[in-house]
């Protein structure tokens, strides 16, 4: 077996946590969605009061480049193994 497909035999393993990721990385994404909303609004009540805590909610977005990857790695790993199990099923009906 090559190192390619160790990797997303392992990777297959660990769907859950990585749909744990994705989840956590979303639930961080409602604070972030409000300051976004006040500064879009103007409104002052959660943005620019402290630089930091703006920093921290701006970088939220830099998180989601995870996310994005993760979603793509999980559905490339569900299509694989869904061809995988069609070609199975297609060799047991034919032998």
């Amino acid at each position: 077996m090559n190192t390619w497909n160790k990797f997303w035999q392992w990777y297959e393993n660990k769907i859950l946590g990585s749909v744990i990721i994705i989840a956590i990385i979303q639930f961080i994404q409602v604070p972030h969605m409000i300051w976004n909303a006040d500064i879009m609004l103007e409104a002052g009540i959660v943005s620019r009061i402290n630089p930091v805590l703006d920093w921290l909610l701006y970088g939220v977005d830099l998180i989601e480049i995870i996310s994005i990857i993760n979603v793509g790695m999980i559905m490339f790993s569900l299509i694989k193994k869904k061809r995988i199990d069609k070609k199975e099923k297609m060799v047991s009906i034919k032998g």
